[in-house]
């Protein structure tokens, strides 16, 4: 692994004769990876606000397998231009078991699963999306922490997003108190804050969020306070520092 010049790691790619050619893919097919992932929330979001059945949407199905494909292409490519090769697959090894397309393998195998199984397997993809895009995103900072808080924090509002989407399409028409998507999304922000909310699931997909939720809640919550602290105590040194100048200016 590699240091950025924010403190941020990430893979180390081996020397050759033409790394900036070899930077240029990696970066394309990361920025296309973000992009294609963008297009899923987005498919995925319109189809659960119109109730549309996505296994009976030929067209979602089959956008859904080439982005699982290129998200397994993305990761052979980097295999291939990683440093110790060995050590990329097992670190990364997560990132090609949530880029094979379940859903299509479901659908053509015809294997009989429940429908909340089902649903859940169609966020699978968005998984790999979701990681993509924060590291994306953490790479915007100059600052190590300040990149850390902005990649956790861009992973938790997705899994909220998500869940969000789960629990509308699961519970509205069921639940009596989720009459619109608002409340799914109110619900589900509540319960990623580990405040709780007046909503309580009655189905199964909505249970199992509500145990999901709060656990991602008080693991990534925390790292806010060591990015708060971390600012305070930059803010008291750069403090500290000018008083410095001043009196030594002064003197």
């Amino acid at each position: 692994m590699s240091i950025t010049s924010n403190g941020v790691l990430y893979p180390r790619f081996r020397q050759s004769k033409h790394p900036k050619d070899e930077n240029f893919i990696i970066k394309t097919m990361s920025l296309i990876v973000m992009i294609l992932s963008l297009l899923l929330i987005i498919w995925i979001s319109i189809d659960t606000f119109k109730k549309v059945d996505f296994l009976e949407n030929h067209a979602y199905m089959t956008f859904q397998f080439w982005v699982c494909i290129f998200f397994i292409i993305d990761f052979f490519v980097e295999l291939c231009y990683a440093d110790n090769r060995w050590r990329y697959f097992r670190r990364r090894f997560f990132f090609l078991l949530i880029s094979i397309p379940y859903l299509n393998i479901i659908n053509q195998l015809d294997i009989h699963m429940s429908h909340d199984a089902i649903y859940f397997i169609r966020f699978i993809p968005l998984l790999r999306g979701a990681l993509a895009m924060s590291i994306v995103i953490g790479y915007l900072s100059s600052n190590a922490i300040t990149s850390l808080c902005m990649s956790y924090l861009s992973i938790i509002i997705l899994i909220t997003y998500f869940c969000s989407l789960i629990f509308y399409q699961r519970e509205n028409g069921v639940n009596p108190m989720v009459t619109s998507y608002w409340d799914s999304l109110w619900w589900s922000a509540m319960n990623m804050t580990t405040v709780g909310c007046n909503i309580s699931p009655m189905t199964v997909a909505g249970k199992i969020i509500a145990v999901i939720l709060p656990i991602c809640g008080m693991i990534m919550f925390p790292l806010f306070t060591v990015y708060l602290t971390n600012f305070v105590t930059g803010l008291v040194q750069r403090g500290h520092e000018d008083k410095n100048k001043e009196a030594n200016s002064n003197s």
